[in-house]
């Protein structure tokens, strides 16, 4: 389970993030649901992570397209981001939600979750 405090949006977003393993899956859902929290958005992707040194590299494929996190320090990320000659105005800073919005905007979805098509 990870939470993510408010972004500090820059050339890149910094943010906290706190990270636990969750043993149960159904049992943290009913609890949640005794707090009285409610699901309101649900998305689905599938990641693969590499490292290099201190630099975590996440490929983020998702039913709106794939994606790529750099994770470390802007050092870190700013030398990647010019070895893959990508430059800071090709980083995306919003959020799974922001994306799915914008993505379903476009394409005149009606679509309420991030989900892959369950017929593929």
């Amino acid at each position: 389970m990870t939470f993510k405090g408010a972004p500090a949006l820059g050339t890149t977003k910094v943010r906290e993030e706190l990270e636990t393993t969750v043993g149960d899956g159904e049992l943290l859902m009913r609890l949640f649901e005794r707090l009285g929290f409610r699901v309101w958005f649900r998305y689905q992707k599938y990641r693969e992570e590499f490292r290099l040194g201190d630099l975590v590299i996440a490929v983020d494929e998702s039913p709106i397209g794939t994606f790529v996190e750099l994770e470390g320090s802007e050092t870190d990320i700013f030398s990647m981001a010019a070895t893959l000659g990508r430059p800071t105005t090709d980083f995306v800073l919003d959020s799974y939600l922001g994306l799915f919005l914008k993505h379903r905007a476009e394409h005149g979805s009606t679509a309420t979750d991030m989900l892959f098509d369950e017929s593929s």
